[in-house]
């Protein structure tokens, strides 16, 4: 099995979420007609909306076959269900309440004002894994895991210098005193982002230049968090002229 790690570069924010989406429709029918199922882990921010919406709007959105499709979130914002920064309602919003798939293949983190502490939270998704795990695998198979890159390289709720970055046994941690607002998350750890065949990480703009030069530099992945994410099978950055300022030149891919 091969290990693939490459920059992708599109001309603008716009031009990039289409050109994902139409990547992921492309692959997920393969996927499909391959596996039979596949599972979904999604990201927030403004470019994995963006995302999102793209497929919405595709003509060939509805050649996914939806109701075998789950989807997962690599990291949720502790606020309460219906509160705007939740990255599951902007998902909704975006595309999963368009399209037609069970409520059930949709697997959300707990919100804030449902009765769990956060870390009761956090424990409760990692059962919700293991649970839809097939047997004797402690995890889905993820075959596509989405993320977005911070200005300061982390990625799903894992920061810089952060204790979620260096932790190697849960599957799911409750994250407090987040470098970025909201302080409390939920978040994903990174051997179960590393355990999904393909990682996409999407990213846009001259703020997230640094990082990702950084990261495919070689930086540590307490530096920066995104140097520490790979896919089983391939590695994808999705990114705009912007970010790619800082990109050595043998790393982008001339065409896909």
């Amino acid at each position: 099995m091969t290990n693939e790690r490459r920059v992708l570069v599109h001309q603008n924010k716009q031009a990039l979420a289409s050109s994902v989406a139409a990547r992921f429709i492309t692959k997920m029918v393969d996927i499909l007609h391959e596996e039979g199922e596949a599972n979904v882990v999604l990201t927030g921010g403004s470019v994995g909306i963006a995302v999102l919406q793209a497929i919405n709007d595709s003509a060939a959105r509805d050649t996914i076959e939806w109701g075998r499709v789950s989807f997962w979130w690599g990291d949720e914002r502790w606020v309460p269900r219906s509160h705007a920064d939740r990255n599951e309602g902007q998902a909704r919003a975006a595309l999963l309440d368009h399209i037609e798939m069970p409520e059930a293949n949709i697997h959300a983190f707990a919100a804030s004002d449902e009765g769990l502490s956060l870390d009761e939270a956090a424990e409760q998704y990692a059962a919700e894994l293991a649970n839809l795990a097939p047997f004797g695998a402690l995890l889905p198979r993820f075959d596509i895991t989405f993320l977005g890159v911070g200005p300061d390289g982390h990625v799903a709720s894992l920061f810089p210098h952060g204790a979620g970055i260096r932790e190697n046994e849960a599957s799911v941690i409750a994250v407090r005193h987040s470098s970025k607002p909201p302080p409390e998350r939920l978040s994903l750890t990174r051997p179960v982002l590393n355990s999904s065949d393909r990682v996409w990480m999407v990213l846009a703009g001259s703020d997230k230049a640094s990082a990702l030069g950084l990261a495919l530099a070689g930086a540590s992945r307490d530096e920066v968090p995104a140097a520490g994410v790979k896919g089983r099978k391939r590695t994808v950055f999705f990114v705009d002229s912007e970010a790619a300022a800082e990109v050595p030149e043998n790393l982008i891919a001339p065409s896909y």
